[in-house]
């Protein structure tokens, strides 16, 4: 990515960026290129510390299904740059369960991460925007369509993406702006074992127009804009996938049978 000034003398608080090369260390460093200050949080220490030095940024650690952590970080923020004008959240739990199956202690363990969480990070982000702001939720495409064996995820973003919009709605007087950024499968470490199995992802290409999964450097230029002066949206899901939304996942049945031939060829 080329460096610009779009986001000069703004200051960003990322959490969900404790992993090597995870999509938040992708937006937090694709946001210190566009000319802002960065705090990056998570759970992890040594990997906060490693990446906030490599990118001359600070970091703090957070798990955000605790509320005081959660406004500790912001007071941090704070404190060392005086202001916060853009705050992400790119945590999430890629649980693969089938519906009966799925246990009550993944649904609370769900719940608060992706949703109890979430809505405590919203809060403290808004607490802390006193001159305006931008604040972006990483969603899934999944929380507007179907995929097998996904329910608590799907159903935790879904609903995260609406406490956005009301986010957004009832703070938009004070220049804040709210919204949700939605990618399908994307290449991160993550997905990286998935990655290695013949024929899985290319059972997923059929169902982007634009012919190719996706990547944290499209989610990370979307976020860019998001937290840019330019942007005159709120209370939006974008839809940062190649076009998946107009088309579908696969079913479950279609993976094996794209993984059995790859396979046999």
């Amino acid at each position: 990515m080329s460096k610009s000034n779009v986001l000069k003398d703004k200051v960003a608080v990322i959490i969900g960026a404790a992993g090597n090369n995870n999509m938040g260390q992708v937006i937090a460093r694709y946001m210190v290129d566009a000319g802002a200050q960065v705090l990056v949080a998570g759970r992890h220490a040594e990997e906060l510390r490693r990446f906030a030095g490599a990118i001359n940024g600070s970091w703090s650690l957070c798990d955000i299904t605790d509320q005081q952590q959660i406004n500790e970080l912001f007071a941090v923020a704070l404190e060392r740059y005086g202001k916060v004008d853009i705050a992400v959240n790119a945590t999430g739990w890629g649980l693969l369960k089938p519906f009966l199956e799925t246990t009550e202690d993944e649904l609370n363990r769900m719940q608060d991460l992706q949703f109890k969480g979430p809505f405590m990070f919203l809060q403290a982000a808004v607490n802390a925007m006193r001159s305006g702001g931008s604040i972006i939720q990483i969603s899934s495409a999944t929380a507007s369509i179907m995929f097998e064996n996904h329910a608590a995820y799907m159903g935790t973003k879904a609903g995260i993406d609406h406490v956005v919009r009301c986010v957004a709605n009832e703070f938009g007087e004070r220049g804040i702006r709210a919204n949700s950024i939605s990618p399908g499968l994307t290449d991160t470490p993550m997905t990286a074992e998935a990655s290695k199995v013949p024929g899985l992802f290319d059972a997923f290409i059929k169902g982007y127009p634009l012919g190719r999964i996706g990547t944290s450097e499209d989610i990370a230029a979307a976020a860019v804009w998001l937290a840019s002066d330019a942007c005159f949206m709120t209370g939006q899901n974008l839809q940062v996938n190649g076009g998946l939304t107009l088309r579908a996942n696969p079913l479950q049945s279609e993976i094996n049978a794209a993984v059995e031939r790859a396979a046999h060829s």
